[in-house]
């Protein structure tokens, strides 16, 4: 079972109308490959259509667009998991990394869950003279 936010599937719905639109518009020019996130014309799309699209949005989300990726987005995905409380496991599967340390490795400054409880579990081993 694949578990996803209400927010997600309210997201695919819409999309799912929107290519609905596009498909009308392209009529027998459609080329049907079941792609979620299609060009105009039903057929995949390549990095430069990706980036381009994602760069427009960025810029009319108020961003400067050129310094953003979207692989931009998996890191924010990650640093607001770690900032929600997820386990580095929890997020290391939801990422699909193999291992956690590949997680950290990759996403260390993100990781703020990990650092937090890593000081208070030292906090709570050396206490300070005025504590003991």
């Amino acid at each position: 079972m694949l578990g996803i936010p209400d927010r997600c599937i309210a997201a695919l719905r819409a999309q799912q109308a929107r290519q609905q639109v596009q498909r009308d518009a392209a009529g027998s020019l459609w080329q049907e490959h079941g792609l979620v996130f299609a060009s105009e014309v039903g057929t995949a799309l390549d990095a430069a259509n990706v980036r381009r699209g994602f760069r427009r949005i960025a810029k009319a989300a108020g961003l400067k667009a050129q310094e953003w990726t979207p692989r931009e987005l998996r890191h924010s995905f990650v640093s607001l998991l770690s900032s929600g409380g997820l386990s580095i496991e929890q997020i290391s599967r939801l990422v699909g990394h193999s291992s956690t340390a590949v997680t950290e490795t990759v996403y260390r400054h993100q990781l703020v869950p990990v650092v937090e409880d890593g000081a208070t579990a030292m906090d709570r081993l050396f206490p300070t003279a005025a504590e003991s």
